[in-house]
């Protein structure tokens, strides 16, 4: 579905239309539901949180960068998936949904490796974002999974967890941002041995 909605996503789309679009992607591959309205964020608005609302007046440029994040519901279980990706000639959009992609990598090997807790992960995070040359945005802490609705099982985000996440129960946020020029990427996925 991420990749099926990112090829049909064209210069001039706004966020509004672009969560039509995955609406539409989302009910042709069968999804039970959702559990988060989709998030689709273009241009500077990808510096934005989930929670932050976007300039509604900005569309994807010819040369861009976006994101997209989906909550989904297959046989009662949650799942949730983001990624960022650009269209035309645009290097450092990229470079930095590689730079997000690569650091949520190097975050899990950590967590696989160190068993660190939810609060230490995204201490490594920020600083392995810092030293790649990208800030990262605190906001973002990740967050439990489960059958749906996970809030019955457990509230709380990621990044505030003093114990170490178990496998296949919480899902990783990386969201971070060129330091001056007003872009950003995200990738999230869930850790998992």
């Amino acid at each position: 579905m991420l990749h099926d909605l990112r090829a049909r996503m064209q210069p001039g789309i706004d966020e509004a239309a672009a969560q039509a679009l995955a609406r539409e992607v989302i009910a042709a591959h069968g999804c039970e539901r959702l559990w988060h309205r989709p998030i689709i964020r273009i241009g500077a608005n990808t510096t934005r949180t989930f929670r932050q609302a976007s300039d509604a007046r900005v569309r994807l440029a010819a040369v861009d960068g976006f994101f997209i994040d989906l909550g989904l519901v297959f046989d009662g279980h949650e799942a949730d998936v983001g990624d960022s990706f650009s269209v035309g000639h645009a290097p450092l959009q990229q470079a930095c949904a590689a730079a997000a992609r690569a650091l949520f990598v190097e975050v899990a090997d950590r967590w696989r490796d160190a068993g660190l807790s939810g609060t230490a992960l995204y201490a490594f995070a920020a600083a392995r974002a810092a030293a790649m040359g990208w800030r990262f945005n605190h906001a973002i802490k990740g967050h439990r999974i489960g059958d749906y609705p996970h809030a019955i099982h457990k509230g709380g985000e990621l990044g505030d967890l003093t114990a170490t996440p178990g496998a296949a129960r919480w899902i990783l946020e990386i969201q971070i941002a060129h330091p001056t020029l007003p872009f950003g990427a995200f990738h999230e996925d869930l850790l998992d041995a």
